[in-house]
């Protein structure tokens, strides 16, 4: 801001004697005004990912496949595969996977706790996983397993689909975190904390924020419980870019390990725009594209350090995640996909261009016109 100020001054040296606030200056913020307008840096994170080229799928353009005869039967063939083969293949192995994890999950949970107990979660967990991964024809690469999170800690990464439970649960198991839910989840929610301690909270417990803190705190101080997997964007974004990770997971003192995710495009597309589609409509795109390709990175531990509070360590955290993603690393609170801007955030770019333009007439008042 004060970069682009000054030279706007100083391309109308008039005004840099006048000291306080200059006309000039206007400009600078009805540019700025102008450049959101046309594109944000918040709202295209929630849109698809766009392709150079088209993958034969209907994301891009739909008018793609009417330009040559040729591409439209090539077009024909593979809708054919992907909703005639493909798709009831990998309904039939979601089934099985999820029919395996509430039957297998339940049967264990009747056994005493012991180490052959968790041994046979752990195991039936991962299974499960991996068959509800075949279901999307996923293909995943993790690079420096050495880093895999170990128990007693919190493992983060960046949120672009509820599938990236299943791609992180295909190397290793997790304790998963959310709310209680009725229906078919919550068969499977009830199912698995039977043989696994998962954190599930009432609609009511999650609007305490000390009872969450305190369940949370209690799980990551038992060095023989997995590792708890939370997602700190709190919200799905397009796998372009990292956006602000929430301080509470970063406020118990326990140890984080890093995880960044990264799809590519050009096989299917992973984003879930819940504004746009429905699960069901989301599954569905999921299961008809060409398959799931993703790569996994394990990244060393990081602990808080010593004056950091929990804030900064969220934010060394999110860069660390998005640098070896290959991800844009924003500032922005994915929160504003649904919600207004924050005031502070207002009155903090309000506070910056005071504060500025107090420095700007001290140091003018000192050497005078440029």
């Amino acid at each position: 801001m004060e970069e682009e100020i000054v030279e706007l001054r100083r391309s109308h040296p008039k005004n840099l004697a006048e000291g306080n606030f200059t006309l000039c200056d206007a400009f600078y913020f009805c540019k700025k005004g102008i450049e959101n307008i046309v594109e944000d840096q918040v709202t295209q994170r929630f849109s698809s990912e766009e392709l150079a080229s088209w993958n034969l799928l209907t994301r891009t353009n739909n008018n793609f496949r009417y330009i040559s005869v040729r591409l439209t039967i090539i077009w024909g063939l593979g809708v054919f595969v992907r909703y005639c083969v493909l798709l009831p293949l990998r309904i039939t192995l979601a089934v099985i996977g999820l029919s395996w994890l509430v039957i297998g999950t339940t049967l264990v949970g009747f056994l005493p706790n012991s180490k052959v107990k968790n041994w046979l979660s752990d195991l039936v967990h991962i299974t499960c996983y991996r068959i509800c991964a075949r279901g999307l024809s996923a293909t995943i690469r993790y690079h420096n397993k050495e880093n895999r999170p170990k128990k007693g800690g919190i493992c983060v990464a960046n949120h672009t689909s509820p599938i990236d439970i299943v791609i992180l649960a295909n190397d290793g198991c997790y304790a998963m975190v959310g709310q209680v839910h009725g229906g078919l989840m919550g068969v499977i929610q009830r199912s698995m904390v039977r043989s696994c301690p998962h954190v599930w909270f009432e609609r009511s417990e999650m609007k305490d924020r000390h009872a969450v803190a305190k369940r949370l705190k209690d799980h990551i101080s038992d060095k023989t419980k997995l590792p708890i997997l939370i997602f700190p964007e709190g919200t799905c974004i397009n796998n372009t870019s990292v956006m602000m990770f929430k301080k509470g997971s970063f406020e118990f003192g326990g140890t984080i390990y890093p995880v960044a995710i990264k799809y590519d495009p050009r096989f299917g597309d992973a984003f879930w725009n819940s504004a746009k589609y429905n699960m069901v409509s989301y599954i569905l795109r999921m299961m008809t594209s060409w398959a799931i390709v993703c790569n996994v990175w394990y990244l060393p531990p990081m602990t808080q350090q010593d004056g950091e509070d929990a804030v900064h360590f969220a934010n060394r955290v999110k860069s660390a995640i998005a640098h070896q993603g290959g991800l844009v690393d924003l500032s922005w609170d994915g929160g504003l996909k649904r919600s207004k801007v924050k005031e502070s955030f207002k009155e903090e770019q309000q506070k910056m261009y005071s504060s500025m333009i107090v420095g700007l007439d001290s140091h003018e008042a000192t050497v005078g016109p440029a």
